[in-house]
């Protein structure tokens, strides 16, 4: 899941990326508004975490943007203020769901995945094919019964192919869903990433590779 987190408290949002990271999503980080706005013309975006009241361009704006373009993308707007009134205008605004700070990072996490289901066709949220059960939201990975543990990047890469039901997945689409703007496109740390995956997943390999399209489950 490709998340950006807009948020002029460079603290928390830090915070919050290094957060979602760990929890197996690629996430880009942005201060203000404008910026914002530059990331999801040029990136693919699930979820967009958006702090309302942003310089440069205020949030409803990135939101109104975001709902302007038709884009996939959902919104999970944050507010220091947590008054119906102001839950109720972001939600008109076309965000997708609504935070007010303090939270819980738990809860925020479990939103944004809630909210990462929703740009796709919809599916389960344990995934399961080819005896292989992820389930994102409690980081867990299973071969025929067997827990395989998997870093944050092997979890990403394997929930990107599991949610692909079958179909081949192209390198540079793991790029854009599980690695942020910061990873150089031309290393080859997608096909490392699948090697030790397939490894740590074990015998017969359930990961094919279409040659010159990408892989598949």
């Amino acid at each position: 899941m490709r998340v950006l987190v807009v948020e002029d408290e460079q603290l928390l949002a830090d915070a919050v990326a290094t957060g979602l990271r760990r929890e197996a999503m690629a996430v880009d980080v942005v201060y203000d508004g404008g910026a914002a706005l530059e990331r999801i013309g040029v990136n693919d975006y699930d979820v967009v975490v958006l702090d309302r009241d942003l310089p440069v361009v205020h949030g409803d704006d990135v939101c109104r943007k975001i709902v302007e373009l038709g884009m996939p993308t959902r919104v999970l707007m944050l507010t220091a203020s947590g008054d119906v009134s102001d839950r109720v205008e972001g939600l008109e605004l076309g965000a997708d769901d609504y935070l007010p700070k303090p939270f819980a990072f738990t809860e925020l996490t479990a939103r944004v995945r809630a909210l990462g289901r929703r740009t796709t066709v919809a599916l389960p949220p344990v995934l399961e094919r080819a005896g292989i059960k992820l389930d994102p939201n409690r980081r867990e990975v299973f071969r025929d019964g067997n827990e395989i543990q998997l870093a944050p990047k092997e979890f990403a890469v394997l929930e990107v192919l599991l949610r692909s039901e079958g179909a081949v997945v192209s390198a540079e689409q793991l790029l854009e869903k599980a690695w942020d703007e910061n990873t150089d496109p031309f290393t080859n740390v997608v096909r490392v990433t699948v090697m030790t995956l397939r490894r740590k997943l074990g015998e017969p390999p359930v990961i094919v590779t279409v040659p010159g399209s990408g892989y598949r489950i």
